[in-house]
């Protein structure tokens, strides 16, 4: 919706709400302390908010609302619409006060380069 303000126009869009910036809400953060999650590791709430952790936000207790059922991190990134670096700070916070549980999924190792280069070279074959 466009309104003109005193001397000059403005845009303005009631539905949009407040807008705030993924570093404010992560306080800065761009990486969490405890390592990077996976879009596959799983969540799952543990314990609610005790009179400890004022510092949590309300994007925190979304996500712990949203983790009393075991939940990838895929899943919370797309059901907040939040960032996925954002997602993560936040779950990292909240594990840091023993929050949540993270279950880490299984990692593939990766293959080496000369694994890679055989399998090109067999597909150039065909």
């Amino acid at each position: 919706m466009r309104r003109p303000g005193p001397g000059a126009e403005r845009w303005f869009d009631q539905e949009a709400g407040p807008v705030v910036r993924p570093y404010a809400v992560t306080r800065g953060r761009a990486t969490p302390l405890g390592g990077t999650l996976d879009l596959i590791d799983v969540v799952n709430a543990v314990d609610q908010p005790d009179a400890g952790s004022a510092g949590l936000g309300p994007e925190h207790r979304l996500l712990l609302t949203m983790c009393r059922e075991p939940i990838a991190v895929a899943d919370l990134v797309a059901d907040t619409d939040l960032p996925l670096g954002v997602v993560r700070v936040l779950l990292d916070d909240l594990r840091q006060h023993g929050l949540i549980t993270i279950l880490r999924a299984p990692r593939a190792d990766a293959p080496r380069m000369s694994v890679l280069q055989s399998v090109l070279e067999g597909l150039r074959t065909l």
